[in-house]
């Protein structure tokens, strides 16, 4: 893909993540983009809707994607996030076997917008630590569009 087609589906990611805040859920959207360039599966974070802590926009799309397509497909596949994955997302992409990722607004920089709020109890250690402890490689792309990614995020970690 080109820096383009990564800020194109980047921006829908981020559209996502405005969408999972109107929803009353934190503000994180993810898309998966196939070999083809296209958009396959979408999702947004659904923690507080969906009252479990691991639904990170991240790793319901893996839930979604290791249902419906093979392994040895994803590895043809980038997923594409608002914000860099935890380590917790990192360890799912790694798994499901996704082959690249792209991230708009790093971990650092949603410490930065976060703070120490409650409901973002962030790890410092960015996905590419976590994949570059696998046996496979992981492409990843970002932080792009940083300040775009970080508008759904104003004055959401308040109080």
């Amino acid at each position: 893909m080109t820096t383009s087609a990564h800020e194109e589906h980047l921006r829908r990611a981020i559209q996502l993540a405005a969408d999972a805040r109107a929803h009353g859920n934190h503000p994180f959207g993810a898309v998966l983009v196939g070999p083809d360039g296209r958009v396959v599966l979408e999702a947004e974070n659904t923690v507080t809707s969906g009252n479990d802590v691991t639904n990170h926009a991240e790793t319901n799309l893996v839930r979604m994607a290791s249902r419906s397509i093979p392994a040895d497909e994803l590895r043809q596949h980038t997923l594409v996030t608002s914000c860099e994955p935890c380590a917790m997302c990192a360890g799912a992409i790694y798994w499901s076997g996704i082959g690249a990722v792209v991230y708009g607004l790093p971990e650092s920089g949603l410490r930065a917008v976060a703070g120490d709020h409650p409901d973002t109890p962030t790890l410092a250690h960015p996905c590419r630590l976590v994949f570059a402890d696998g046996n496979r490689e992981v492409t990843v792309i970002g932080p792009l569009l940083e300040e775009e990614a970080a508008v759904p995020h104003e004055g959401f970690w308040v109080g």
